[in-house]
């Protein structure tokens, strides 16, 4: 485990040393301190973001919140989106919504594709800002305007994004997005967060009634309980919080992100990203030196480099693996993800235990 997840790691184990003692662990205050941190490191406000399961989840609710697909209309999106997400909007379009997929070309969408893809009539132009598969970044201020000047909201994955490079999403004006905190945030599985822009919030229909929304409840059916005509008084939240929270959130998660967070704003994404660049570009030089098909975009900036290769994982798993390096390997393709705890040395492992092709 490299330091950052060390230092969450301990973290973790003084949470559950004080936990059942509220006066010394006061998650209310811990789950403001991650909102705070997390606003700051990506330009929003905290009343505008909620705890979620997943990146997935907070997508889900955005198009529940919409009241897709029974409000009809267009959606754009692109195949260098998140994978996961390839299935919601099939099936919107099984369900009657007219959906366009746009198309790389040489590992970009092209931001005229979109111009020319966002219609009137388009509801909801969905995208991953940075894409999981190449490490492509959207210029998304430029959609957004696209997309706001058709009538068109702009939804953004940002799971790749968030702590990895940096984000403005008030400056980029987009409406919604979402990420969990397993990757660069540095965190763990079954937290994230949701962001809705505030002004976008009367656009939204309420569809979850979760305890965690309200901001008043008073019950009317317990001994001492005072009386009432109804079996609760309750009232929800006017943020994104009373809009879309459930139940039960991981706490260790959350304390996880406390730390984590807290690490990448001391550090600065600006300076992760410097730091990272040339690591990234002796990769590239290296992978097309040993006659690798690379796929990411020449100039991309986030800290992901993704070569085809057909069998990738059959081919290089074991030869990995005696080398001592973990890098993503997938079917027919492998991924790096260098960061602040890599250095020069590093890469230089991985392609000397590279074949060549």
């Amino acid at each position: 485990m490299h330091p950052p997840a060390r230092g969450a790691r301990a973290a973790v184990t003084d949470y559950f040393a004080h936990r059942g003692t509220a006066a010394d662990y006061p998650m209310s205050a811990v789950e403001e301190r991650v909102k705070e941190r997390f606003a700051r490191l990506i330009g929003a406000s905290p009343a505008e973001l909620a705890f979620v399961q997943s990146t997935t989840a907070g997508e889900q609710m955005v198009i529940d919140a919409l009241d897709l697909p029974r409000a009809g209309g267009r959606i754009v999106t692109d195949t260098l989106h998140f994978f996961g997400s390839f299935y919601l909007y099939e099936e919107l379009a099984r369900r009657g919504m007219d959906v366009a997929w746009l198309r790389p070309r040489e590992g970009r969408i092209p931001i005229e594709d979109y111009e020319r893809a966002i219609t009137p009539g388009t509801r909801l132009v969905s995208l991953s800002l940075v894409s999981t598969y190449n490490g492509f970044e959207h210029d998304l201020k430029r959609v957004c305007e696209i997309a706001h000047a058709r009538g068109a909201l702009v939804y953004a994955d940002i799971i790749h994004a968030a702590g990895a490079v940096p984000v403005d999403l008030h400056g980029s004006g987009v409406d919604f997005a979402a990420t969990a905190s397993y990757k660069w945030l540095m965190g763990d599985f079954g937290i994230g967060f949701l962001y809705a822009r505030a002004d976008r919030m009367d656009l939204l229909t309420r569809k979850r009634f979760g305890y965690y929304g309200l901001s008043r409840f008073t019950p009317h059916v317990y001994p001492l309980d005072p009386p009432g005509e109804t079996i609760a008084d309750v009232a929800a939240r006017d943020d994104a919080e009373g809009m879309f929270a459930m139940g039960t959130r991981s706490h260790a998660g959350i304390v996880q992100l406390d730390w984590s967070l807290g690490y990448l704003l001391d550090l600065g994404v600006d300076r992760l990203t410097a730091w990272r660049q040339p690591l990234l570009d002796r990769l590239r030089s290296g992978f097309e030196a040993k006659g690798y098909s690379v796929v990411t975009p020449p100039g991309t900036r986030a800290p992901l480099m993704t070569c085809v290769l057909a069998d990738a994982h059959a081919r290089l798993s074991n030869r990995l693996k005696r080398a001592g390096v973990q890098i993503t390997l997938s079917k027919n393709r492998f991924r790096v993800c260098p960061s602040v705890f890599n250095d020069a040395q590093d890469i230089d492992r991985l392609l000397d235990a590279l074949p060549r092709e």
